[in-house]
């Protein structure tokens, strides 16, 4: 009898190379099973942040859905809400921080140069100094008076300092009654009120055609100079040192009147070249006519072709004044004509000088200026560079070159059309193509884009409609200030940021739309006081920003510059978002991200969110110190 057939070596072989690789792809599927499981488990630990964990939700609203928020945008004055149980809450900080300006901080300046005021400039805390708690506000804060009634009225409790209504009493800057802060709008050089002076200047200039759009104005006291000039449609930009008791733009901030802390010093403003149509000082106690002139040189950067700058007070009409100056007659003629001589070196023209008022004008292009180079140098042009650039740029004893034209004729850097029609004129900057790779259809495009998200944004928030709710809006990256845009015909105005890191310098395109802003680098702090804005508007900026420095400790500014009961609107990836969300619960503040407008399939979200109302104690120091 024949047996079954013994396997062959090949056979056995054959057999063991089928079943081992069997036998290990099945182990592996075991293996990534249970990896997958022990992940998916982590990752929903992770994204519910412990056990008490409020759950994040994501709600899409269509235009028919107004009002469906759980966000509650209505002022209350309640007592802060109970902290919430996150990983990381972030308590109040001392009583003494109530007006704490990080990068303006009096005594870390004690250890900066006191000449050219350089001590005054910005000077940021270091990563190890800075603060990981929410500044109070002062006990008893109000929401602010609703333009145009804030103009004139401030609640004491919201800047509880008197000592202007003392030092200025008869100046006729600011008076107090019982709660509150009067402001009949005079001014150390119009003690008729700011209206009358604003008159007595269009008497001089046109005003009123639309071609003066955009002003600054130098060591603006309480800025009723550019308060007033509001109701003619210009938009002023007000700054001034920040003060070590007065509080002089925390002032004009609360009124909602634009106004940054900042000081002519050692660096370029932070705003572009032939950015404003006018610049003014009355009695700004700049000295123009010292170092070479290199602050009327820095005026001039900023000041548009064809632009104006006004200048009343020492030394003009010192033939008047001078005594009650305690100045001498020669003094006084001897600064005068020093600015003169700046004025002329800078090729501008002087118009009139009349009653307390100088105006000069810039040319509209350096074709003379330029001839007249060949005979003097002084000062003379400066030397290839970029005169947008102006974040922490250090100002240059020359003159700063306008755009080359074919004829005398002809407008360096292109006409601008006259208000309002400006706003949504294609920007010289981009027709000329002198911004990359911004093209007039996309110029149009973006402004479309705009209408559409601020219409989206108002079904969310329906408050964003309600004129006198929101006065002083923040937009963080502006772009070319579509947000602003939108928003042009409420009762609001825009600080437009173009982040020193944006990889395109939009900022002059902005300002050539008749609208204002300034440079900063979200990484540091803001030049303004606490509860600056209503409203903070925040496009991609943590994507931005993404490695640079910590989230928290943006949005740790952002809690600084906020009013209580203030609104927040963020853009950005949905990941980020999370993220975003995590930090802005441990604010306490009260958040919800929704779908963005073009449906939930879109990965950019929105992050809707409250600051809610909390003050310091009752037993603060209202008046305290602000230092660290």
């Amino acid at each position: 009898m024949v047996g079954p057939p013994k396997p062959t070596p090949q056979a056995s072989f054959l057999k063991r190379t089928t079943v081992i690789p069997l036998l290990f792809i099945a182990l592996l599927c075991s293996l990534s099973y249970s990896l997958g499981l022990w992940q998916n488990r982590r990752a929903a630990a992770d994204a519910g942040g412990g056990a008490g964990t409020t759950k994040l939700q994501c709600t899409h609203y269509t235009p028919t859905q107004i009002n469906t928020t759980a966000l509650d945008f209505s002022s209350h004055h309640s007592a802060a809400a109970a902290v919430t149980d996150f990983v990381r809450t972030y308590p109040p900080c001392a009583a003494k921080y109530m007006e704490y300006t990080p990068c303006e901080d009096a005594r870390r300046s004690l250890k900066f140069m006191r000449d050219r005021l350089i001590y005054r400039e910005r000077h940021c805390p270091g990563k190890g100094d800075l603060l990981k708690c929410r500044v109070p506000a002062p006990h008893g804060y109000r929401t602010p008076f609703k333009w145009p009634a804030s103009r004139d009225l401030v609640w004491y409790a919201n800047v509880p300092h008197k000592e202007l209504t003392v030092e200025k009493a008869e100046q006729n800057w600011i008076r107090y009654e019982r709660d509150r802060f009067r402001f009949p709008g005079g001014g150390t050089m119009f003690p008729n009120g700011a209206d009358a002076y604003i008159d007595d200047i269009g008497k001089l200039i046109n005003l009123a055609d639309g071609s003066i759009r955009t002003a600054i104005d130098t060591g603006c006291g309480v800025a009723s100079w550019g308060a007033y000039l509001l109701s003619r449609d210009i938009l002023t930009v007000s700054f001034a040192p920040r003060d070590t008791h007065e509080a002089q733009v925390q002032f004009a901030l609360e009124r909602g009147v634009p106004a940054l802390i900042g000081v002519l010093a050692s660096k370029r403003l932070p705003y572009p070249s032939r950015a404003f149509d006018m610049a003014h000082c009355s009695r700004c106690l700049i000295p123009w006519d010292q170092y070479d002139g290199v602050y009327l040189m820095e005026v001039d950067r900023v000041l548009r072709p064809g632009g104006y700058w006004i200048l009343s007070g020492p030394p003009i009409r010192w033939k008047k004044y001078w005594k009650g100056w305690q100045r001498t007659r020669e003094d006084l003629n001897g600064e005068q004509t020093a600015i003169e001589n700046v004025a002329k070196s800078l090729c501008w023209k002087k118009l009139v000088e009349q009653g307390d008022i100088a105006i000069w004008q810039k040319p509209t292009n350096h074709l003379e200026c330029k001839a007249h180079r060949k005979i003097t140098q002084n000062p003379p042009f400066c030397p290839a560079q970029d005169p947008d650039k102006a974040w922490y740029t250090n100002i240059e004893t020359c003159l700063t070159p306008l755009p080359e034209v074919s004829d005398n004729q002809e407008i360096a850097g292109g006409k601008l059309a006259k208000w309002p029609q400006r706003l949504n004129s294609i920007p010289p900057r981009i027709s000329r193509g002198s911004v990359e790779g911004v093209t007039d259809e996309i110029f149009q495009q973006d402004s479309q884009l705009w209408k559409r998200r601020v219409s989206y944004y108002r079904t969310v928030n329906n408050q964003l409609g309600q004129a006198g709710r929101y006065r002083n809006l923040l937009d963080m990256n502006a772009y070319l200030g579509g947000f602003a845009a939108a928003l042009v015909e409420d009762p609001v105005w825009v600080m437009n940021v173009v982040p020193a890191e944006a990889k395109i310098n939009t900022l002059g395109a902005i300002y050539e739309r008749g609208l204002i802003g300034t440079y900063q680098n979200w990484c540091e702090a803001m030049s303004t006081y606490p509860r600056t804005y209503d409203l903070i508007h925040s496009d991609s900026v943590f994507t931005l920003y993404n490695n640079r420095c910590e989230m928290e400790d943006i949005l740790l500014e952002m809690d600084r510059i906020l009013r209580p009961e203030g609104s927040v609107i963020i853009r950005d990836d949905v990941d980020v978002l999370v993220k975003v969300k995590r930090i802005t619960d441990g604010l306490n503040w009260d958040s919800q991200i929704v779908d963005h407008e073009d449906g939930p399939l879109n990965r950019e979200k929105l992050l809707f969110a409250v600051k809610l109302y909390w003050t310091a104690p009752a037993s603060s120091d209202q008046g305290g110190s602000t230092t660290s």
